[in-house]
């Protein structure tokens, strides 16, 4: 992802990208702050096989829809997610539980064992995040 936001447009000046980026997430999710559904942040998101075939056509998605199934062909977890396109997490929470509502994408749940998440999980996530 570049510094360009989601728009992916090299043609606006810095000045103008700089500004859009202080209002895209907050049109970019229609205002909402909150998901439809919970997802925890180490939730792992994948493309479906379905998705990810060749007569399924993406160009109509919206950008921010199409960066995340990019994203989404490996394995990766919300907040890695949310690190790589340098989004705020509740912006990608709010994002990938659309997708997963229309089936775009799958999201993974981690297994709660008496209410905490696991531990070494946790972990891996945050390892792979101080990588990025």
């Amino acid at each position: 992802m570049t510094d360009q936001g989601w728009t992916g447009d090299s043609t606006r000046p810095d000045r103008s990208r700089k500004a859009s980026k202080l209002v895209r997430p907050y049109a970019v999710t229609g205002g909402r702050t909150a998901p439809r559904i919970k997802f925890a942040m180490e939730a792992l998101v994948s493309v479906p096989a379905e998705t990810a075939s060749p007569q399924q056509d993406l160009s109509l998605l919206s950008p921010e829809f199409q960066a995340i199934m990019q994203l989404a062909r490996q394995v990766r977890s919300i907040a890695e997610i949310s690190a790589l396109l340098r989004q705020p997490l509740g912006v990608v929470r709010v994002l990938i539980a659309d997708m997963a509502a229309e089936g775009l994408i799958r999201v993974h749940q981690p297994a709660l064992e008496s209410g905490s998440p696991d531990l070494n999980l946790l972990e891996r996530v945050l390892s792979g995040l101080r990588r990025l």
